[in-house]
């Protein structure tokens, strides 16, 4: 399948990372090994081992290199072979493994899958709002969902499904009625649907003045490729500023583990009764809930039902209400493309300077 390789994905959340512990998952069909070094820094490095090819997370931590469980030798950061404990001890110079540039940023672990060169920390999404968040006001967490990541980002950029998969759960806030509009920003796309002088939904209208006035409400979702989108849900009382009322703001992040399998990284917060811990414990059951009991099965099905085609190769009937999935569907093949032309220009210059070199005769 074709990725976009020059981009930053979500590894893990850094938290899920302890020290002296090496963490490996699959990402884009690379296996990758996470761990810390003696100062605590997040590194990451192919987690096959360059001899036989084991899974190096069965090997052991040595502060700031990993020893294989096969046979012993041991990588540093970089992925150099740094010890071989056979014979000699001399070390072949093909005994390397990869090395991912990582950043540790806004609770998450980054990881660089292109060119290392081109790894550039800035365009890391700006997701600072998590860093100052008290436990009390947010809920974080992880899932493997069997299903292609894009078929996840188009789960949350059509929240019009809200009325039917979760009417009992998430309230039906009668999104599927209310007209989207769109603003792509660079290669960012946003959505976002007002729903003035509507019923609040109940979780909001606790924390509103009047509990039975009508509100204005908003749903806004910032997607970033390849797959990463802030959602915003909130209300105020109708005609009111946005500021006096209440907001959510939730992450809801896709990094590929093959074409049908995707790690899903969510995080949820509020900027009201941000003390209140039971309240938060609710919340997070219920939205845990909701994603485990109705979305993912839907979406998994769907995969299912799919195989490894292709939501467009398929030729779905498509709706006013696939708009935003689609530019952002567009958004990524436009990026993957041009990845993958620039890739095969350089690859098509250094054959061509290759062939120039002459080729001296043997005497």
């Amino acid at each position: 399948m074709a990725y976009l390789r020059n981009s930053w994905y979500v590894g893990a959340w850094a938290d899920e990372i302890a020290p002296e512990a090496l963490f490996h998952r699959t990402l884009l069909e690379e296996p990758v090994l996470f761990f810390r070094n003696t100062q605590g820094e997040l590194k990451a490095i192919s987690d096959r081992c360059s001899h036989r090819f084991a899974p190096l997370h069965m090997g052991t931590h040595c502060g700031d290199s990993v020893a294989c469980a096969y046979h012993g030798l041991r990588y540093d950061a970089s992925g150099k072979c740094v010890h071989n404990p056979h014979q000699d001890g001399a070390i072949p110079a093909a005994a390397k493994v990869k090395a991912y540039p990582l950043v540790e940023r806004h609770r998450i672990a980054w990881v660089w899958m292109g060119d290392p060169a081109l790894a550039d920390p800035s365009r890391i999404p700006d997701f600072s709002f998590a860093d100052d968040l008290v436990p009390t006001q947010m809920s974080k967490g992880y899932t493997l969902a069997r299903s292609n990541y894009q078929l996840l980002s188009d789960n949350i950029m059509d929240l019009s499904h809200v009325d039917f998969l979760h009417p009992t759960t998430l309230g039906a806030n009668e999104l599927s009625k209310v007209k989207a509009t769109f603003a792509d920003k660079g290669d960012d796309v946003q959505i976002c649907w007002w729903s003035p002088n509507s019923k609040a939904f109940p979780g909001f209208a606790a924390y509103l003045p009047d509990a039975d006035a009508l509100a204005d409400q908003w749903t806004e979702v910032m997607w970033h490729a390849p797959g990463y989108m802030r959602l915003e849900n909130g209300a105020t009382t109708a005609g009111r500023p946005r500021d006096e009322g209440v907001n959510t703001t939730n992450l809801h992040l896709m990094t590929p583990e093959s074409e049908t399998s995707t790690h899903y990284f969510f995080l949820n917060s509020r900027d009201f009764d941000v003390a209140n811990g039971p309240l938060n414990d609710m919340a997070a059951q219920m939205l845990a809930g909701v994603f485990t009991n109705e979305d993912k099965p839907m979406v998994e099905a769907q995969q299912r039902y799919m195989g490894t085609t292709d939501l467009m190769a398929a030729k779905p009937v498509l709706l006013p209400i696939d708009a935003g999935a689609m530019r952002c569907r567009r958004v990524l093949q436009r990026l993957i493309e041009k990845e993958n032309a620039v890739a095969a220009a350089a690859a098509k210059t250094e054959a061509t300077v290759a062939s120039t070199i002459p080729i001296r005769a043997v005497p």
